[in-house]
């Protein structure tokens, strides 16, 4: 039964090629969407069915540009104009589409892009959508492939032409466009004079070492990143017309011998062991011999290192093990390869100690160096690292981000980095390292603890709370304080852009009588607000000892609690910041609040004397009768200044006793004596230091001795104690 699978295969591929018959080929043919493309740039337009190259087997629409950001108009002809289908262009990192694609008389369509880097972008191209119409279709795109190309000069014109055998001397090249010509950090090898291009800024920069001496030519045979078109824009070149200029190369006494290690580390394992090195072939080199390596020419220099010729390589080099005993730096002075305190050959390489970190400096911004290697989450900083051999060092902060800086130093004895402290940062201690090892060194978050202006606290003793930063000067109030409570608003120190961290606060508490005289002081030393849970750092300031709920006055008050002060008494609470828990001077704020008071009642008696009374409906003639020195029992109201403390008005309203004439000691003169029962307004004097004082009174009243009214007009006599 095994035909059964066979015949069906069979079957199945029979009714597939049918089907593919059935249908045809026109059922797989697809029209191209874009019957022209133009692309406008500058004063030129380039044309999709002319200006058109073949690059990796795809055709490149190209186009000429003088600058990086170039912009350009755009052109676009459908094959077939459908306003109901309108075209669009897919967005791209490489441009910005400046204006969305338009149709324009119902033939093409426009747009206007700009490009970014065109000299670094790569595989430029423009993709177009159409998408389905109403009758079921499907979607069409299209891509054009873009070339940038750009025409680039570059010219060679040294002031000296003098070359030494085996020193390097580095030259300025000019450019109408340095970005686009290809530099190397390699040499090139085998020539007379060896060169390599580099870029620092901005500026091209031709480095020759000549290996032979004499007249020698130099041919820099310069490519580009961008290329341009040659032989009537058919054909892509990268390489620029050779720059060829002469040279006189001098040969120095002695022959320069290359190394292939430039940089040797000086450690136990240098000193005892050696290293391998290959080195030129000296031609009169002994094999298994020690040679000895010296900074000077002349005899009885410091021994730098020893060369132990080993065996000759097949590229007339020689390979060997170098011990080094002394540091050396190539900006010093060569080194001489002697033999029998004679020297043969001259070579250089760097030999420095192993690099180790002897301290750490933190700077935070707008500060000086400190050794204190904290830092703070979500700021910049710059680390100084003090040691020796750190130019080699490759340091990397853990979990740190380097910002470049132009302040940047970098030396054989310290080094200068700006990083970056994430806020998120969820680690104590961040690492150093050097090469992937640590260092030893580490630096260590802290949270931020700077004094934050203390809008934060709120007060409220009787009305709604308010910040303490608006109670400036004396607060009146004219009720009885049951309590002076402090609420605290964490979420309000720490904000996005700035972190306070936790907060130390200081309350000294003083109340006073009406006379200024301290009844009680207390201070509440530490009292610790922490930042809410809204701070992006809130979970990493959990700490017991921060303040929860109110802070209630009366619970600290132990000899009169808020209550049980007298009228015009005051309560005066200075909050500042802790002083020993920040580096920098902190705020304050004084609150002071005076229990106001509208009237004052007591029983006052006084001395009236040459009061004018007049008594109603009485057969007296004139304005009325003369009394000689009274006593009057009044109980009043006196009435203070709103708008001062402790202050009265000159002026009071009471009623009680007058006994006229009560000191008349006359015994003709018993009719004149008399009792009334009286409402008085008197007038004082303004002054408050005045000792004797002369009020005036004016009232009326009912005489008991008579029983008639009466009304009274006159000064009296206070005697103040």
């Amino acid at each position: 039964m095994r035909f059964l699978p066979d015949l069906g295969r069979a079957v199945g591929t029979a009714f597939l090629l049918l089907f593919l018959l059935g249908i045809g080929p026109a059922a797989f043919a697809q029209d191209p969407l874009l019957r022209e493309v133009v692309l406008h740039v500058d004063t030129a337009r380039y044309h999709l069915s002319r200006q058109v190259v073949t690059v990796e087997q795809e055709p490149h629409l190209y186009f000429y540009y003088r600058q990086d950001d170039e912009t350009a108009e755009l052109l676009v002809y459908p094959t077939q104009f459908a306003p109901q289908r309108p075209l669009r262009l897919q967005r791209s990192a490489d441009f910005q589409l400046l204006d969305s694609l338009t149709a324009v008389d119902n033939a093409f369509y426009r747009a206007k892009i700009r490009f970014r880097d065109l000299t670094a972008t790569r595989f430029l191209r423009l993709t177009f959508l159409q998408s389905p119409d109403n009758a079921g279709g499907i979607s069409q795109s299209q891509t054009v492939n873009l070339l940038p190309v750009t025409r680039t000069t570059l010219d060679f014109r040294p002031t000296d032409t003098e070359l030494y055998v085996g020193e390097e001397k580095v030259f300025e090249l000019t450019s109408n466009n340095p970005k686009n010509v290809r530099v190397s950090p390699d040499w090139t090898h085998g020539q007379d004079i060896d060169y390599r291009l580099s870029q620092q800024n901005g500026t091209l920069r031709l480095h020759v070492l000549p290996n032979v001496p004499g007249n020698r030519l130099l041919t820099v045979r310069p490519q580009t990143e961008r290329p341009f078109l040659t032989d009537n824009n058919r054909r892509l070149s990268y390489s620029l017309a050779p720059l060829r200029q002469d040279f006189t190369v001098k040969s120095s006494r002695l022959r320069f011998l290359s190394v292939d290690k430039k940089e040797i580390t000086l450690d136990e394992t240098a000193r005892r062991q050696g290293i391998e090195i290959i080195l030129d072939n000296g031609r009169s080199f002994d094999l298994k011999r020690t040679y000895r390596i010296e900074d000077q020419e002349e005899q009885g220099g410091p021994l730098i290192a020893e060369l132990v010729t080993r065996s000759y390589l097949s590229n007339d080099r020689v390979l060997c093990w170098l011990r080094v005993y002394n540091t050396h730096r190539q900006t010093d002075s060569y080194l001489y390869i002697k033999e029998n305190d004679q020297p043969k050959y001259l070579t250089n390489f760097n030999v420095t100690p192993k690099t180790s970190i002897s301290g750490v400096q933190v700077r935070h911004r707008g500060g000086d160096w400190q050794t204190n290697q904290n830092v703070n989450p979500g700021e910049t900083v710059d680390v100084r690292l003090e040691g020796q051999s750190l130019q080699k060092a490759r340091f990397h902060f853990e979990d740190l981000a380097v910002v470049p800086s132009d302040s940047s130093v970098r030396s054989e004895q310290a080094v200068v980095y700006r990083v970056q402290v994430p806020l998120g940062i969820d680690k104590k201690r961040l690492t150093i390292f050097n090469a992937g090892q640590p260092t030893g060194f580490s630096l260590q978050v802290r949270e931020f603890q700077r004094p934050h202006p203390l809008d934060f606290v709120s007060v409220t003793f009787g009305e709604a709370p308010r910040p303490i930063t608006r109670l400036n000067g004396p607060v009146l109030y004219d009720k009885a304080i049951r309590d002076v409570v402090f609420s605290f608003n964490p979420d309000a120190i720490d904000t996005d852009a700035q972190l306070y961290g936790k907060q130390y606060l200081t309350f000294e508490i003083r109340t006073l009588n009406s006379k200024g005289e301290l009844i009680e002081m207390r201070t509440l030393d530490n009292i610790l607000i922490c930042p809410g849970e809204s701070s992006i750092r809130g979970a990493f300031y959990q700490d017991k000892q921060c303040q929860v709920g109110n802070l209630s006055l009366n619970s600290y008050l132990s000899t009169r609690k808020t209550y049980d002060l007298d009228d015009w008494a005051r309560i005066q609470i200075t909050v500042k910041h802790a002083t020993g828990q920040y580096s920098e001077p902190g705020f304050q704020q004084k609150l002071d609040i005076v229990l106001q008071r509208r009237v004052k009642f007591d029983i006052d008696v006084s001395f009236p004397a040459g009061l004018l009374t007049k008594q109603v409906n009485s057969d007296v003639q004139g304005v009325g009768t003369f009394n000689g020195i009274s006593l009057a029992t009044l109980a009043q109201f006196s009435f203070y200044n709103p708008n001062k403390i402790n202050k009265l008005r000159p002026y009071k309203v009471g009623a009680g006793f007058v006994a006229l004439n009560a000191f008349n000691l006359n015994p003709d003169a018993n009719s004149a004596r008399n009792l009334g029962i009286v409402i008085l307004g008197s007038v004082y004097p303004t002054r408050s230091d005045a000792k004797l004082t002369f009020p005036l009174y004016l009232g009326g009243g009912y005489l008991l001795n008579g029983g008639k009214l009466f009304f009274l007009l006159g000064p009296g006599i206070g005697i103040r104690l």
